[in-house]
C-alpha cells in the first residue's frame, strides 16, 4: 500500500467502511461535542461527560468492536483494529481513547474476557462492554514498574476469600472506574500470584487521585487496599496463575498502543505540513526551504515504517502465531520514531510549538511518555532478545 497520511483501504471495502464512519463521527460529532464544553487532553473529565461518549460509540458500533459478536462486538481482526486505532488518535480528538474502549472500557479489559468465569462476565465485564461500567488494570507498584516480582501488595486467605493489602500506581481509568484487576502476592507462598477483581466500593479500597504524567491527563489514580476482603468469586484466571493473566495482557498491550502512537505522530505530521505550507518566511513558503522539506521526509518515512511494521504484527497475531519478539519491536520502535516525528514537529513550528497548550506541544509531550509507559525502551531490547535467543535454541534442538 502506498504511502498516504490518511490511506483509503479500498482494497479492504469493509475496513473501508468503519474508516469513513469513524472519520464521520468524530469530525462531525465527537470534536465538536468537546469544542462546545472546552473540552481538551488536559481537561478532568466527569463521568457523566465520559459515559455519554462510551454510549454514543457503542451506539455506533465502535466501543468493543474488536470482540465477537456473542460478546457484542463486531469481531474485527487485530489487523483492523490497529487502523482504527490510528484513525482514532490522527483526528485531534481529546476524548478519542473512549471512542474504541481503550480508557476503562472493552479494550482496558483484554485478556480478561478469555478467563473470566460466566459469573465475572455478567456481573463485571459485560456491563463494560454495554458502556454501563468501567474499568483499570492495577500491576504496577512504587518500586515494582518492570521489575513486577518486587510488587509488595499480599493476599491473605481469609475463609470465604482474601484479604488484600498494598499500594498500586499508575492505574490508567482509575478515577472513573467501579473496578480493577489487582495482581497480588499470595501471603508467605513466596513467587505465587493472583489476579483478583476489587470493587472500588468495597470496605478497605480508597482510590486516590494519581500522580499526572507529562501529556497533562488526569487518567491516573492509586489503588489503596488496606486489609480489603476479595471473595473467591472474584479471583480472575487460574489460582496462583496471576502474572500469567497480567503478562498475557501486556504483550498485546504493547502492541495496541503502537497505533495510537502512530496516529499521533500522523497529527503532528499533517500538523506540520500545514503549518509549513501557510508560513511565509524569506519571501515564500517555509515548505519550500530544503531543510524543512527534509524534516518532513525524515518524518514521513518513519511514520510509514512505524504502521507497516505494526499491521505486519498485527496481521501476524490474527494468524495466530506468537508475537512477543515482535510486539516488543513494535513497541520499541514505533515509540522511538514516532517521538522523532513530535520533536520535528515542534522544531518546524519553532516558537508556537514550544508554547504550552498548543497542540504539537501536547503531543510531543504524550509521545514522550509512551517510551516509558507499558515497558521502557530498555525493557523492549532486553525482551527482544531474550525472545530471540529462545527461539535460537528452539532451532537448534529442532535441527538435531
Amino acid at each position: 500500500m502506498n504511502f498516504t497520511l490518511e490511506p483509503d483501504y479500498r482494497h479492504l471495502p469493509e475496513l473501508q467502511g468503519w474508516v469513513a464512519k469513524l472519520r464521520a463521527y468524530l469530525d462531525e460529532e465527537l470534536i465538536p461535542f468537546e469544542h462546545e464544553r472546552g473540552i481538551t487532553a488536559e481537561t478532568r473529565i466527569d463521568r457523566a461527560t465520559l459515559r455519554q461518549v462510551w454510549r454514543r460509540s457503542r451506539e455506533l458500533g465502535f466501543y468493543g468492536i474488536n470482540l465477537p459478536p456473542e460478546l457484542g462486538g463486531h469481531g474485527l481482526s487485530n489487523h483492523d483494529l490497529c487502523v482504527l486505532k490510528e484513525e482514532a488518535a490522527a483526528r485531534g480528538s481529546s476524548l478519542f481513547p473512549n471512542v474504541l474502549g481503550d480508557m476503562g472500557g472493552p479494550l482496558r479489559v483484554g485478556v480478561a474476557l478469555n478467563v473470566a468465569t460466566q459469573e465475572q462476565l455478567e456481573r463485571y465485564f459485560l456491563p463494560v462492554v454495554r458502556g454501563e461500567r468501567a474499568c483499570c488494570f492495577s500491576l504496577t507498584e512504587p518500586q515494582a514498574g518492570s521489575d513486577i516480582r518486587r510488587m509488595t501488595t499480599t493476599a491473605r486467605r481469609d475463609e470465604e476469600g482474601y484479604r488484600l493489602t498494598g499500594r498500586k500506581v499508575f492505574s490508567s481509568a482509575a478515577p472513573f472506574a467501579d473496578f480493577a484487576i489487582v495482581v497480588a502476592r499470595h501471603h508467605d507462598e513466596g513467587e505465587t500470584y493472583s489476579a483478583f477483581i476489587v470493587d472500588f466500593d468495597a470496605a478497605g479500597c480508597t482510590v486516590l487521585d494519581g500522580d499526572t504524567p507529562m501529556s497533562g491527563q488526569h487518567i491516573e489514580g492509586d489503588i489503596l487496599l488496606e486489609d480489603c476482603f476479595v471473595p473467591a468469586a472474584n479471583v480472575l484466571g487460574p489460582l496462583g496463575k496471576g502474572l500469567q493473566v497480567g503478562v498475557g495482557r501486556i504483550n498485546m498491550n504493547r502492541l495496541l498502543h503502537c497505533p495510537t502512537m502512530i496516529g499521533l505522530a500522523r497529527r503532528a505530521l499533517q500538523l506540520s505540513l500545514d503549518y509549513a505550507r501557510n508560513r511565509t518566511v524569506f519571501g515564500g513558503p517555509m515548505v519550500e526551504l530544503q531543510a524543512i522539506q527534509h524534516h518532513l521526509a525524515q518524518m514521513s518515512t518513519d511514520l510509514h515504517a512505524a504502521r507497516a511494521m505494526v499491521l505486519a504484527t498485527a496481521a501476524q497475531a490474527d494468524r495466530g502465531e506468537p508475537i512477543v519478539v515482535e510486539a516488543n519491536m513494535c513497541k520499541l520502535f514505533t515509540a522511538e520514531a514516532a517521538f522523532r516525528v513530535a520533536d520535528l514537529a515542534v522544531q518546524i513550528h519553532g516558537k508556537t510549538g514550544v508554547t504550552q497548550g498548543h497542540e504539537v506541544e501536547q503531543i510531543f509531550r504524550t509521545l514522550r511518555m509512551f517510551r516509558i509507559v507499558t515497558g521502557t525502551t530498555e525493557i523492549h531490547k532486553n525482551a527482544i532478545a531474550k525472545g530471540l535467543a529462545g527461539r535460537a535454541a528452539t532451532t537448534a534442538g529442532a535441527s538435531r
